[in-house]
């Protein structure tokens, strides 16, 4: 079980102040860019992440249709396409040039309510060659974890989320789905910037302890 500080390491961002957040209204997603077989995996992660962190998924978010977009494309250009994404996304054009030049292959984008809390996430996958060769099941989930909570820029440099069964499944370490669970407890605030929230997600870490198998 990990401890306070490894705790907080998952939610402390890169210019050390420490910012957590989760969902605070039903999950509706919306998947673009991939044929059927694998919009229903995609789909299957949601359902599967939000079941285990005890939060809800709908078919409509009253305020925005669907609030989590997720983007299968092959190069970052494209996004500058599609209809009105300029309009929900500040600083689009800006952002495709910045991530092309990186040859990023992955970015999450997320607004959030007067509370805080998130409201909406944009997933954008390009898929090269790296990406190309992760099975779409563990693509699917390892995204949708990320999109679970706001973890910080540095959370999964070092360690994948996701984890290897003797079998070849691929599941959820067992120490995040705990801290996934224990981030959605109803008693702990939606969104939080003091580094002490560290110690109420630990300690509840011990009864959300567990994995999604």
């Amino acid at each position: 079980m990990m401890d306070v500080d490894e705790v907080a390491g998952f939610f402390t961002r890169s210019d050390g102040s420490y910012l957590f957040a989760r969902w605070g209204r039903p999950i509706a997603p919306i998947v673009f860019g991939v044929e059927d077989a694998t919009l229903s995996v995609v789909k299957g992660a949601f359902e599967a992440v939000c079941m285990m962190a005890g939060h809800q998924m709908t078919e409509t978010d009253p305020e925005l249709g669907t609030n989590v977009m997720v983007f299968f494309f092959r190069e970052w250009a494209e996004l500058l396409e599609v209809r009105d994404l300029d309009r929900l996304v500040d600083g689009l054009g800006p952002l495709v040039e910045k991530l092309s030049a990186a040859e990023a292959n992955q970015y999450r984008v997320f607004r959030f309510d007067a509370a805080g809390a998130i409201k909406a996430c944009f997933i954008f996958l390009r898929m090269d060659d790296v990406l190309s060769k992760v099975p779409a099941e563990s693509l699917a989930l390892s995204q949708v974890v990320q999109s679970i909570l706001l973890w910080s820029d540095l959370a999964f440099t070092e360690q994948s989320p996701l984890g290897q069964l003797e079998d070849g499944r691929v599941v959820l370490r067992p120490e995040i789905g705990a801290l996934v669970r224990a981030a959605y407890d109803p008693v702990l605030p939606e969104m939080a910037d003091d580094p002490s929230h560290a110690m109420r997600l630990a300690a509840r870490m011990s009864i959300a302890r567990g994995g999604m198998t």
